[in-house]
């Protein structure tokens, strides 16, 4: 029996709120390993908002290869783990990326919140082309 999930079930997982953890490389070292807030539509790319001047902000740049994985807590246990390049990097948008990640992820209130209550004039928006799927659903055995 396969675990896989399959490609319009892996899409949805996706969509779902999770926290993600991005991989980076870090030449000299092992790779960055982080946890992110992110967005996802199927059949587009997957998008993220960091401090440009971060450990993360610092070491991406187009064209990087990252892997993304984002899991569930609680059996049945599933995960769909993404790699691919990324492909935009440019300054975030408060209204339409920042306010709309943090209502994801916190809610209306707590979104608002949280965003006015930071300064995020040097956030940058990231985009990851997901070229390459590790899945498994466990909930299908």
């Amino acid at each position: 029996m396969s675990f896989r999930m399959t490609g319009a079930e892996r899409e949805e997982f996706l969509t779902g709120v999770h926290v993600g953890i991005l991989s980076i490389p870090e030449p000299g070292r092992g790779p960055l390993t982080a946890p992110i807030w992110y967005g996802y539509e199927p059949g587009s790319d997957l998008w993220c908002v960091v401090g440009r001047d971060s450990r993360k902000g610092r070491l991406l740049h187009k064209d990087l290869r990252v892997s993304l994985c984002a899991q569930t807590e609680r059996d049945p246990y599933q995960y769909a783990s993404i790699e691919g390049p990324v492909t935009v990097i440019k300054k975030a948008n408060l209204e339409s990326e920042i306010r709309p990640l943090a209502r994801r992820y916190l809610g209306r209130e707590g979104g608002d919140q949280y965003v006015d209550s930071e300064d995020h004039k040097d956030s940058i928006l990231v985009c990851i082309r997901p070229e390459r799927w590790l899945t498994a659903d466990y909930g299908k055995w």
